[in-house]
């Protein structure tokens, strides 16, 4: 019964912030994590009173239900994207989401790698920092864009693209994030290169399944018109792909991504790849991620603030500046104007779930929890990256607005060649 209530009140008030945040012009996961940040303090204000409070930041149940947030979200996330799109973006397109990606990187690793204390964790933490300031939101940048007016220009459309092979990238550097927390130090070349072997493994095997496996199956069902059927196909095949990856010495992540990367309309059938996505997005958005997004908000610490002012405001400059600059300049080169090369970058600042869900592997990893007893950049590193993401998130359409003031870029897709 009390984990009911608790599941409840949760719920309630992740979904009412995540509602307000929305009405705010943001994304709804910001006010799902404000949710998770004011349980805790008002645990800690009315816990003795209130005893429910407590056991809603302690539940053990919560976690297994933010896993299963995770799940739904990746999963959702592949089934969002589809592979001929991805192969299907220019070259310019990729030059823009490698630029965006690798100068945040390095930049947020040099950073890290200044304030951290020397310890065996040191090279995980740095890597951790630098790959969560590299990654950019979709769902964040599609909707800024559109409120802008930009979606369909060729600044949109660069910008979506680029996020789009970042999140692919971004899952690429969280398996070698992994094998970076594992020993503690960064790869050597022969270990790497059996890291490379093994992702190249996953990935021809998925691919291999996706492509000529997975639609006779799908077709068969397809005939049945049965939605559960499919549902319950498709789950299968990411929890294999998952334990796939588990046993490559991956995270299970991966596997529900390409599960949902080979669920397009043209293997499973339009009516097949409506409901499932309607009904995963319904899951995600309405119960399982607003839970996840709420256990990140627990773990954040907000007197990071006041504790590392320094280190948390470089890391946000960082944040912005480096998909700036990243992004902008090869935006430059394939032919955007000045003005349109800021958007680009401005757009790819915002951060989210894919980010959130590498911190989360991260956390429970233990990596936070290391390095020497008492130091405030390691204690408040996991907190600091958080409210990094959110202040990017509500930034990039101020930057957006501040780069195309009176809607510059709005000649359309087919103002360029390389768009």
């Amino acid at each position: 019964m009390e984990v009911f209530i608790e599941l409840l009140v949760l719920l309630f008030l992740t979904r009412a912030l995540g509602e307000a945040a929305e009405r705010l012009g943001q994304p709804a996961s910001l006010g799902e994590i404000v949710a998770g940040i004011a349980l805790v303090s008002l645990a800690a204000w009315f816990g003795e009173s209130i005893p429910l409070l407590d056991q809603i930041v302690t539940s053990e149940v919560l976690e297994y239900v933010a896993h299963l947030g995770i799940f739904v979200l990746v999963l959702l996330a592949g089934i969002e994207m589809e592979p001929k799109e991805i192969a299907e973006h220019s070259a310019g397109s990729l030059a823009v989401a490698v630029g965006g990606m690798v100068v945040p990187l390095f930049a947020g690793i040099g950073l890290a790698w200044l304030f951290l204390p020397e310890t065996n964790a040191k090279p995980a933490q740095a890597l951790l920092a630098g790959v969560a300031l590299s990654i950019s939101a979709i769902p964040a940048a599609v909707k800024l864009l559109r409120d802008a007016d930009l979606l369909h220009t060729r600044v949109g459309e660069t910008v979506v693209a680029a996020a789009i092979i970042d999140d692919v990238l971004g899952l690429f550097l969280l398996a070698v994030l992994l094998a970076v927390i594992e020993t503690n130090q960064i790869p050597d070349l022969v270990s790497l290169g059996v890291l490379l072997a093994k992702v190249l493994a996953f990935f021809a095997i998925t691919v291999a399944l996706g492509a000529h496996v997975y639609p006779r199956v799908s077709r068969r069902l397809k005939a049945m018109q049965a939605a559960a059927l499919e549902l319950s196909a498709l789950a299968g095949v990411a929890l294999a792909y998952g334990l796939l990856a588990e046993v490559l010495g991956m995270h299970w992540i991966l596997g529900a991504f390409m599960a949902g990367l080979y669920f397009e309309k043209s293997r499973v059938g339009l009516r097949a790849y409506n409901e499932i996505r309607l009904i995963c997005g319904a899951v995600a958005s309405g119960f399982l991620g607003p839970l996840f997004f709420a256990s990140i908000g627990m773990r954040v610490d907000l007197s990071a603030v006041t504790a590392v002012p320094v280190f948390l405001f470089l890391l946000i400059v960082v944040a912005v500046a480096g998909k700036i600059v990243g992004a902008g300049l090869p935006a430059l080169w394939i032919g955007l104007k000045r003005q349109e090369a800021v958007a680009v970058g401005a757009g790819m600042s915002a951060r989210g779930a894919i980010e959130l869900i590498v911190l989360s592997i991260a956390y429970e990893a233990g990596l936070f929890e290391q390095g020497e007893q008492g130091d405030p950049i390691v204690a408040h590193l996991f907190s600091s990256l958080i409210i990094m993401a959110v202040v990017t998130t509500l930034l990039a359409p101020v930057l957006l607005r501040r780069a195309l003031p009176s809607g510059e870029g709005k000649g359309g897709p087919s103002s360029g060649s390389n768009s």
